[in-house]
């Protein structure tokens, strides 16, 4: 089983601190049964945060793979199109 990462650590931390909070102050129980409820209820919200934070990916190296050979230019479409680039500038 991976180890939980900080980050994971921190969003489930937060969620169930201010989850609490939120639910005592607005629910304004006062009966031991009620804080429970809404404790555990928060403990479970902070684990559902808290698993649900992505992973980090592992990285991915490139593969270096043999240069494909480039096919060669015929050297009429080279010579036409310089020449058109040439007539060009000189104008």
């Amino acid at each position: 089983m991976p180890r939980p990462t900080p980050a994971q650590l921190v969003y489930g931390s937060c969620t169930v601190i201010f989850s609490t909070l939120a639910m005592l102050l607005l629910s304004q129980t006062s009966s031991g049964v009620g804080i429970a409820v809404i404790a555990v209820a928060a403990l479970a919200l902070g684990l559902l945060v808290a698993m649900t934070v992505p992973l980090p990916r592992s990285r991915v190296v490139a593969v270096e793979r043999p240069a494909e050979q480039e096919t060669p230019v015929p050297a009429a479409v080279g010579t036409a199109a310089s020449r058109q680039v040439h007539e060009r500038a000189a104008s």
